[in-house]
């Protein structure tokens, strides 16, 4: 697909894959496959896509450190008056107003809380009101036809907002598979376990009452969402 809108913004917010730290590990990884891929055999377009869900993951995924920030900080400015484009200054922007400690304490409300946050950023809870329901099971079934496994250390069930954004990332940076495989996986993937509900959390994270920079990813996370709605909706 040429002329994608991400090409010009998304793969500037990509960052190494040591950017979100050592503490904090991906959710979900492919087993018994090599780390990296064949950058050059993906299309650009799905670099950036891959770069977007990554940076997404690690935000939601945990406390984003030091290193997440300064990247955030170091953005260019909008170079395009499009809703991604400014909603990626909106995100660079917001990192700059905040320091690590008020982050810290803005994701513990969010996501945390004591018993829990204003949010519960998992599908089952979206699609059924209930944590650990039939969609988790749903989900557990297609990861592993997928290939993929949970990372050891990792205890959040495998619908957890952060995890599902890290399956897209790697799907979409999958070298092993034809493009046309590749791209019919991931609108299979989307279409199953986040397109009925993601666009209402990132509402409601948007709309949370202590989301200060996490109105800021909200924005970013809807935008991405509505290319990606575009983007895999085409040969479907």
């Amino acid at each position: 697909m040429t002329g994608n809108p991400l090409n010009a913004t998304a793969a500037q917010i990509q960052f190494p894959d040591d950017a979100h730290g050592s503490e904090s590990p991906a959710s979900v990884s492919r087993a018994g496959r090599p780390s990296g891929g064949i950058l050059a055999a993906i299309a650009p377009e799905d670099v950036a896509r891959a770069g977007v869900y990554t940076l997404l993951g690690a935000l939601l995924r945990d406390v984003p450190d030091a290193t997440l920030v300064e990247h955030l900080r170091a953005l260019p400015p909008a170079g395009s008056r499009d809703g991604f484009a400014l909603a990626q200054e909106n995100l660079r922007l917001a990192a700059a107003q905040l320091g690590l400690d008020e982050l810290d304490d803005e994701y513990h409300q969010l996501f945390i809380g004591i018993g829990r946050g204003e949010l519960v950023p998992y599908g089952s809870w979206y699609q059924t009101g209930f944590l650990m329901e039939r969609p988790l099971g749903v989900l557990r079934d297609d990861l592993k036809a997928l290939g993929f496994e949970r990372s050891p250390g990792v205890h959040e069930p495998e619908d957890h907002v952060a995890a599902l954004c890290e399956v897209m990332s790697a799907l979409a940076l999958d070298t092993e598979a034809p493009a046309d495989l590749s791209l019919t996986r991931q609108r299979a993937f989307y279409q199953a376990h986040m397109a009925d509900w993601i666009e209402r959390f990132w509402n409601d994270l948007e709309n949370a009452e202590s989301a200060l920079f996490y109105r800021a990813v909200a924005r970013l996370g809807s935008a991405f969402n509505a290319l990606e709605t575009r983007y895999l909706g085409k040969g479907a």
